[in-house]
């Protein structure tokens, strides 16, 4: 029987709720001896973020680790309190760390790790922590290279460690709801996903290496550096905008698309692709480009169907309007402008019934037609939530994420972004950049981890590391 009509907001919300929610409760209501003791990796930008939040979660914080010195804020994206407080003064009885080898080699007591280093020292950091038995909250994505994040996928289940991605909205309402509903078949077969930003939103395109600067003191630029080749330093490479080079960040794609292609490609139970090909304009063998689109190809999905799965990124005009945008014969007639549909949403699901309108971090997403949501009946809720909060909670930078990873570590029921589910997905995210980097269509050999068509592409599949990080 069907459900009665029902209007947006309801439909949304509607449920013959079979939720599994937890709560951790905060971490001055736990005995000390009841917490995890968490070092973390990385502690200025999103790295401040996510130290406070895993200590809001529940967590004691036993270590900081960072390149830079955290009480020197001039440094670069080192937050501080109104009070004038810096992320050190507030844990203040933890220990700092440099190197974060050393601390994982030789600080006692340590359960778990978050890692929110730029993305080129993912990598070691989560594979050091993990084959010493700790828990792994990681950034997205998971690792510079596709290679990398399968090695990540493998190590955490032989070491059946607990481990989380930095996707954070993966753990919100907005994202596990939509997944059920789509799953439900509220578009029928879904044939296509077309996704955007605005990103980069810091320098990409260059063609050579800027000017050597004098190295601030505070900042270890060596550690900086790491297992990527070394490179001199300098301000407009530390400390943001080493995102936009290939040997430390992996452009706007991997900035952005473990977030936004995420919910599409968890409902659609999407693995790899068979083909990716992309193009771009002013991409070099430094830099990422200014713009791009990425076109995936799936062979089939859980609802039946291939997928075509469109990656749009780059804003090129000075008004800082959307220049690369689906075909307008999918929105335009719905929308009166490219930014009220652009900036409201992130992604666009087209399937045999009508389409979808997401935005990960919101619930007002929009159904065309809107008949498709009349006679629905509205499926039960059937994955977990996460009650950090409120069940409507976006889990964008909230609790969230963070209370699922340390009911992981506490339950041994794995967070739904950890690293079995998000190493395939960062593969997936990776493989745009490698169809960028080549040049051309590539031919997907997912087993093997190889480009069927380019075997150029092995240097960018596996990268080498810098004489001293050598790691397998």
């Amino acid at each position: 029987m069907k459900s009665p009509a029902l209007n947006r907001r309801d439909f949304i919300r509607a449920s013959a709720i079979a939720t599994f929610g937890f709560h951790l409760m905060p971490a001055s209501a736990r005995g000390a001896n009841e917490r995890i003791q968490v070092g973390c990796i990385g502690v200025g930008g999103k790295g401040h973020t996510d130290t406070m939040a895993t200590a809001a979660a529940g967590a004691a914080i036993v270590a900081l680790c960072d390149v830079a010195d955290p009480r020197r804020p001039e440094l670069g994206r080192r937050k501080k309190a109104k009070s004038g407080e810096t992320i050190a003064d507030h844990f203040k009885d933890a220990r700092f760390f440099t190197d974060y080898r050393e601390m994982i080699a030789t600080m006692p007591g340590i359960d778990a790790v978050t890692v929110s280093t730029p993305d080129h020292h993912h990598f070691h950091a989560s594979m050091l922590a993990m084959r010493k038995g700790k828990h792994v909250y990681c950034q997205k994505p998971i690792s510079h290279s596709i290679w990398e994040a399968r090695r990540l996928a493998e190590t955490a289940a032989q070491y059946k460690v607990q481990t989380q991605m930095g996707n954070q909205a993966h753990a919100g309402e907005p994202i596990r709801r939509s997944v059920e509903l789509i799953r439900a078949g509220v578009l029928g077969r879904v044939t296509e996903v077309h996704a955007w930003t605005n990103r980069p939103i810091w320098p990409q395109g260059m063609t050579a290496w800027p000017k050597a600067e004098p190295v601030p003191k505070g900042l270890n630029w060596d550690l900086w550096i790491g297992p990527a080749p070394f490179r001199d330093y300098s301000p407009t490479i530390a400390p943001f905008n080493w995102r936009g080079y290939w040997d430390f960040g992996a452009g706007a794609l991997g900035d952005m698309g473990c977030h936004i292609m995420d919910m599409p490609y968890w409902a659609l139970g999407l693995t790899a692709p068979a083909s990716v090909e992309a193009i771009h304009g002013g991409g070099t063998a430094i830099a990422g480009p200014n713009w791009s689109t990425v076109t995936y190809q799936f062979p089939t999905s859980t609802l039946g169907s291939p997928v075509k799965f469109v990656w749009y990124d780059g804003v090129t005009s000075k008004e800082g309007a959307y220049q690369h945008t689906p075909p307008e014969e999918l929105w335009k007639s719905d929308f009166p402008t490219a930014d009220h549909v652009f900036r409201r949403f992130d992604l666009m699901l087209v399937g045999e019934k009508g389409r979808m309108f997401f935005g990960r971090t919101r619930q007002d997403w929009v159904f065309k037609p809107e008949t498709l949501t009349t006679d629905f009946t509205a499926p039960p809720k059937t994955l977990p939530r996460v009650l950090g909060g409120s069940e409507e909670g976006t889990g964008e930078d909230s609790g969230g994420p963070y209370a699922e990873w340390l009911h992981a570590i506490k339950s041994g029921v794995p967070a739904l972004s950890n690293f079995a589910a998000s190493g395939p997905f960062s593969e997936t995210v990776l493989l745009g950049n490698l169809a960028l980097r080549v040049g051309k269509r590539v031919q997907w050999d997912a087993k093997s981890l190889t480009a069927k068509n380019a075997p150029e592409a092995a240097a960018i599949i596996r990268r080498s590391y810098r004489k001293g990080w050598e790691l397998a």
